[in-house]
């Protein structure tokens, strides 16, 4: 009698068994296929986001730096300068004419006070040579080498670096900002 049921007691868990069996896979399949309409539907919107998004950057990225009516001259060279579009350098071009006397900072740039203070958008910046930034509201940074620091990027001169270090690597520097 034991045997019996055992057998018996074996058989209904067997039953019992199959049917969780079954019912875990039909639970399985029903998951697996509408996690495959999700991500499809997520991959359409994700991609026209991502299109869109890398569009946006595009423009945001050629949208900042714009030619405007500001010429630099440095020891009487004019340099060409690609100017950010922000309120610093309106209000620097507000400010026109500039004649600013620069001294050289650690070998690698050369600063000199505009005469007052202008808004300013201190970001942490690593620059490099011909780039033209803000330093603590007040200073015109122009740059031959690199530094890491907070500052607002004003523009870029477009001159190699053996030529921005030739035109800043000295003493004393007199750079000219005038509207053209």
């Amino acid at each position: 009698m034991d045997n019996y049921l055992l057998c018996l007691f074996l058989m209904c868990m067997e039953e019992d068994m199959s049917k969780k069996i079954i019912s875990v896979v039909m639970l399985s399949v029903l998951l697996l296929l509408s996690g495959c309409t999700g991500a499809q539907k997520i991959g359409v919107d994700t991609g026209s986001k991502t299109q869109a998004a890398a569009q946006q950057e595009n423009q945001s990225v050629a949208e900042p730096r714009k030619e405007q009516a500001m010429k630099l001259v440095i020891e009487d060279m004019v340099v060409p300068v690609t100017w950010e579009q922000n309120a610093s350098t309106a209000a620097l071009q507000k400010l026109l004419p500039l004649t600013i006397k620069m001294s050289p900072y650690g070998g690698f740039e050369q600063v000199g006070s505009i005469g007052q203070s202008i808004p300013s958008e201190d970001k942490q910046l690593t620059t490099q040579y011909g780039d033209i930034v803000l330093y603590a509201g007040n200073k015109l940074v122009i740059f031959y080498g690199s530094n890491s620091w907070a500052y607002t990027r004003l523009g870029h001169i477009e001159l190699s670096q053996q030529e921005m270090t030739a035109l800043l690597n000295r003493d004393e520097v007199t750079v000219q900002l005038m509207t053209e």
